[in-house]
């Protein structure tokens, strides 16, 4: 938009009844000026969220002084009278001063101020005031919105007690404006006080935790040793029942093989029990055939004998011949030499035999025990390093099992921290919005208590110089924006 050469009009607004009675004649939507009576503004600005950015104040409770449209529809007038009633809540006098100023606009958007809506920026170049004495005048009615026509007969207002009534109420904007500074001070020292409370995870000082944290690290280490241990003992304590019982299966077969060895050697010694009374009844028949046959030899003797007495002898003188006797004796003795002396070489023989092979017997005795002997450790051996495989297997497993719960453990550990890191970053960008956007509103803040720092200033120059005009001349109102 380009600069525009505007009558802007100033409008009062009277309280007769909670109604309101505006200017028949003005058509302005934005005001330059606005004059509320008392506690309009504490009312409006209690209304508003402090805690919330001024942008995001609806427009429709903020007052029209504090309200802008870029568009600028106003009438020129010059000079107008203002009549008001005597009601509840309306102005004793004054005057009513227009004033034609140049009004530069720009469409970007700009800061929020206090005579610009968010999105839009007002300049005001040149203002130039001229007072209007009685002639315009505005009636105000009990009627709900109605409209009172202009009155020929004006009112002087009083321009000293208007100007300080204008003072006022700007007095008392400026103590809601510090009041709400107050506020904002208080809301940046809750803000830095939750900052300090929390505070970076860096300066946190976790040294006295350490000392426990590795002491029970170290116990559960201990413990987890002291439980690998106990499940160790107690595969050994399975493998040496295991090797007793399978001892003990072994020696059970044993035992019941030489039970059937010593039954099956009962039945031979009853066997040869009953051979032996055999055999021995054999001998004693033999015995008796024996003793029966030399009864019969004597018998036969003795009778051949007496055959031989009873004959006649006869003496033959022939030669004399051997004896007979003699020589079956001699033969007799032949024999029973060379049958002692072959007994003798077949007893030696058979002696002879039977060294060797008692000798072979017993070192094939003393082979097979040593083997027996070797057998039996290298059984042993093998059950020992059986169990020790088995105990190292167990170890192993457990040491695997130990080592899976402290991988997920830590694992389960590390992503509660990474949670707990990512949601105290998202904590911290969240103060540091929080702090840029309470930041930039306590600039604006402070933009806004400068502007009416310079309007209470402004206004006060004018009372003074009003005062030092003295009566009888108009005020000169200046919109200094």
């Amino acid at each position: 938009m380009g600069n525009t050469d505007t009558n802007m009009c100033v409008n009062r607004t009277g309280y007769l009844g909670g109604e309101h009675a505006y200017h028949s004649g003005c058509c302005c939507q934005g005001a330059v000026l606005f004059i509320p009576p008392r506690g309009y503004m504490s009312s409006v600005l209690s209304s508003l969220p402090l805690q919330s950015s001024p942008r995001s104040w609806p427009r429709q409770l903020l007052p029209s002084f504090l309200t802008f449209s870029p568009t600028l529809e106003c009438s020129s007038m010059s000079r107008h009278s203002m009549r008001i009633s005597s009601g509840p809540g309306g102005l004793s006098g004054g005057s009513i001063v227009t004033q034609r100023r140049v009004v530069t606009t720009s469409s970007a958007p700009k800061a929020f101020s206090m005579y610009g809506a968010p999105g839009y920026g007002s300049r005001i170049a040149s203002t130039s005031m001229h007072a209007v004495s009685s002639g315009l005048g505005a009636g105000f009615g009990a009627g709900a919105g109605g409209f009172s026509g202009l009155d020929s007969e004006s009112i002087q207002l009083n321009e000293k007690a208007t100007m300080q009534n204008l003072n006022d109420r700007l007095a008392s904007y400026l103590d809601k404006v510090r009041s709400l500074e107050k506020a904002n001070a208080e809301l940046e020292a809750k803000i830095r006080e939750h900052c300090e409370k929390k505070g970076p995870i860096a300066q946190r000082d976790y040294s006295a935790y350490w000392a426990t944290i590795n002491d029970l690290k170290d116990k559960i280490a201990a413990a987890t040793v002291d439980n690998a241990n106990v499940l160790l003992q107690i595969d050994n304590s399975k493998l040496a029942a295991d090797d007793f019982r399978t001892k003990y299966e072994h020696e059970l077969m044993m035992r019941q093989s030489v039970e059937a060895d010593i039954a099956n050697l009962r039945r031979l010694l009853d066997q040869t029990t009953l051979t032996k009374a055999d055999l021995e009844m054999q001998i004693e028949g033999l015995q008796d055939e024996l003793a029966y046959l030399k009864k019969n030899h004597q018998e036969d003797l003795a009778a051949l004998r007496s055959q031989l007495t009873g004959t006649v002898n006869v003496e033959v003188d022939a030669a004399p011949q051997q004896d007979l006797k003699k020589v079956l004796d001699e033969m007799r003795m032949q024999y029973e030499n060379i049958t002692e002396k072959h007994r003798r070489d077949q007893e030696a023989w058979f002696n002879d035999q039977s060294a060797v092979l008692t000798k072979e017997v017993a070192i094939s005795t003393e082979t097979i025990q040593t083997s027996k002997t070797e057998i039996t450790d290298l059984r042993r051996t093998l059950q020992g390093l059986e169990i020790e495989l088995q105990s190292q297997l167990s170890m192993k497993g457990a040491l695997e099992n130990t080592l899976a719960e402290t991988e997920n453990r830590y694992s389960a550990m590390l992503a509660g921290f990474q949670n707990q890191i990512h949601i105290l970053e998202a904590d911290l960008a969240q103060v540091r919005a929080s702090i840029e956007q309470q930041g930039h509103e306590y600039k604006m803040l402070l933009d806004v208590k400068s502007r009416l720092e310079q309007e209470i200033a402004t206004y006060r120059a004018l009372l003074e110089k009003e005062e030092t005009k003295g009566p009888g001349t108009g005020p000169t109102v200046r919109s200094v924006s």
